[in-house]
């Protein structure tokens, strides 16, 4: 299999680097080809920068830890495709060091713990393939790992296979939001997943061609949100589509973690296009037996498209109205209102 090319024309392959961003007198770093983006993040004192990163592929893993709060990243370019971040770590991917495998949410080429974190117009992206690695039993491999409050990300795609975005919060107890408004996100196995309050407003999804023989090849959206939570995973304006065959995939699976078996996954998607490659006669199947999809938050409300015929209506479990306007959101992210700033 051919690793995936996430590079606009044009644009050239950067290597990660130590060499410092060039900073002006407006708290503002710019990166450019030579320098590294992580150089970038890690020059940044206080609240408030902004770091633009220009034109080309940096390929490197970028972590934004907490202290870095209200944080901008972004593409120098309004075309996502022209500056891209990309690294090929996945779960049981050795560490260099011995210590073991990344895991999970290790794998990252992109994370971020900064509340008040804005990402946009570029491209997080985790390049690892199955097909490369056969040793590898650990094919998850996250392109963005985001667990602050008030993250919000705007025009990026967002790439992977399995697992491309982690939506979670930084502790069990917190009710982390994150809004996602136009952004392309791909990938085939449990592709959006996490626990953090998150609405996608006029997102794109779309469904990986999977080399396999079985059905399901894979899951849209898999969350794990708290039981206190009101609120999980929320889609709503958005489009899904797919590069696989008809009725491949699933719309999504209840994702019950071994460390927080008391979750109740909630997912609403609602007034969106869902296209032919999502099974519309039995759109969501269990992770696990003990935890079937029945018995979770998975709701639907005013959605069109083959993938959104209904049925069997006990299959596809259905907002009223009355119900639907308590899932907007307004509702979902209270007081930050990150949807007026357009």
């Amino acid at each position: 299999m051919r690793r995936r090319t996430f590079l606009a024309a044009g644009a050239g392959l950067v290597a990660a680097a130590a060499a410092p961003a060039h900073a002006d007198a407006r708290r503002v770093l710019h990166v450019r080809p030579g320098d590294s983006v992580q150089a970038a993040v890690e020059t940044v004192t206080g609240p408030g920068w902004t770091i633009v990163v220009h034109p080309g592929t940096y390929r490197e893993v970028v972590d934004v830890p907490a202290d870095k709060a209200e944080l901008t990243l972004r593409g120098a370019s309004r075309d996502p495709r022209a500056t891209v971040i990309v690294y090929d770590n996945a779960n049981g991917t050795r560490k260099p060091d011995g210590s073991g495998t990344y895991g999970t949410a290790g794998s990252a080429t992109f994370t971020s713990a900064a509340p008040g974190l804005t990402v946009r117009d570029l491209t997080l992206a985790n390049d690892w393939l199955r097909a490369d690695h056969p040793d590898i039993t650990g094919t998850q491999a996250v392109a963005a790992y985001t667990y602050g409050d008030r993250t919000r990300f705007e025009n990026v795609r967002l790439l992977a296979h399995q697992d491309t975005l982690f939506v979670d919060t930084t502790s069990l107890a917190s009710f982390d939001r994150q809004y996602f408004r136009r952004c392309r996100i791909e990938g085939d196995v449990d592709f959006v997943f996490g626990r953090a309050t998150t609405v996608f407003d006029e997102c794109h999804f779309h469904t990986l061609q999977r080399d396999v023989t079985f059905t399901p090849k894979g899951m849209v959206f898999a969350p794990s949100t708290a039981r206190a939570n009101p609120y999980g995973i929320l889609a709503v304006r958005s489009r899904i589509t797919s590069g696989a065959e008809d009725g491949a995939y699933k719309l999504a699976r209840p994702w019950v973690p071994s460390y927080e078996t008391t979750a109740w996954p909630s997912l609403v998607v609602r007034d969106s296009w869902i296209g032919p490659g999502i099974d519309p006669v039995t759109p969501y199947t269990d992770m696990r037996e003990a935890y079937p999809w029945q018995s979770m938050r998975f709701r639907e409300y005013a959605n069109s498209g083959p993938g959104a015929v209904v049925s069997v209506p006990d299959n596809r479990p259905q907002l009223t109205a009355a119900e639907a306007a308590a899932h907007t959101p307004r509702t979902y992210l209270g007081d930050w209102r990150p949807y007026a700033c357009r």
